[in-house]
């Protein structure tokens, strides 16, 4: 059965920048999705499992990481598509999976920062699915986010932190949002939040004894141009992207835009 947000979840988006969608993944995709996660962990021996970005792509995917295919079938798990189609229309590239796994009392924090800050996408436009794997509780740092943060689209200015206990090492300079403000999005294995591209969003560090992992699907409307050429960080994001080299899919409708590159980094 096809997924649907109700005119009421809808207007929450638009007005707020997130939303937790009443979908929750089947027990039986859950748990081959643990059983992946924890295979992903030992896989990658040398990489924090906060940084584990790109992980949808099977084996070696050049950005450091040999990934897997079942974070592939998650992106593309049709009631998650669907939801996103809601928020961005019918025509939808995936084009990220990052896993951000935090191991119990010494997992990374997320600082405060907004997306668009860091990605090559032109117009930005884009819809993240953030899914726990675990629960995801304000205890062991899940994520935060400023409401209506999005609004204006406006992209305020990041530092950067030469920092290696971060998962990110851009930050948004003080001052500019008022963390007062902050919601915590706490879920449950299984459920999902969605965002959009400008939202004010981070997460505290886990000093928990229990481990929060969630997947960020990335997901742009196809009216806009995942420009390769860009790097809008210069390699200071902390995480090892290769936007050059990536793989793009077209899960629905067409290439609005005209110029994305659906055969770079797609294997023979």
């Amino acid at each position: 059965m096809s997924q649907r947000l109700s005119p009421e979840q809808l207007q929450t988006y638009r007005r707020e920048g997130w939303l937790v969608p009443p979908y929750r993944l089947e027990d039986s995709f859950l748990h081959e999705l643990q059983d992946a996660l924890n295979q992903l962990i030992r896989d990658n021996p040398g990489v924090r499992p906060e940084k584990l970005v790109s992980a949808h792509i099977q084996g070696d995917n050049g950005e450091g990481i040999k990934g897997s295919r079942r974070f592939l079938d998650l992106a593309m798990h049709p009631p998650i598509v669907d939801l996103v189609q809601e928020l961005i229309g019918e025509h939808i590239i995936l084009w990220g999976c990052h896993v951000f796994c935090k191991p119990p009392l010494k997992g990374y924090e997320t600082p405060w920062h907004q997306d668009g800050h860091y990605w090559p996408i032109r117009p930005l436009a884009t819809c993240t699915v953030w899914v726990a794997l675990e629960p995801s509780t304000r205890a062991n740092g899940c994520l935060r986010v400023i409401p209506g943060s999005h609004l204006g689209q406006v992209l305020h200015p990041h530092l950067y932190e030469d920092r290696t206990d971060l998962t990110l090492q851009q930050r948004m300079a003080d001052g500019t949002f008022d963390e007062n403000q902050a919601v915590d999005i706490e879920l449950q294995a299984g459920q999902m939040s969605m965002h959009d591209v400008y939202m004010i969003h981070g997460a505290q560090p886990n000093t928990s004894a229990m481990r929060r992992t969630g997947v960020a699907l990335r997901y742009m409307p196809a009216s806009s141009h995942f420009d390769r050429s860009l790097n809008p960080v210069n390699g200071q994001s902390g995480v090892p992207v290769s936007f050059a080299t990536r793989p793009l899919w077209l899960l629905r409708g067409r290439d609005v835009c005209g110029r994305n590159d659906f055969s770079t980094g797609h294997r023979a």
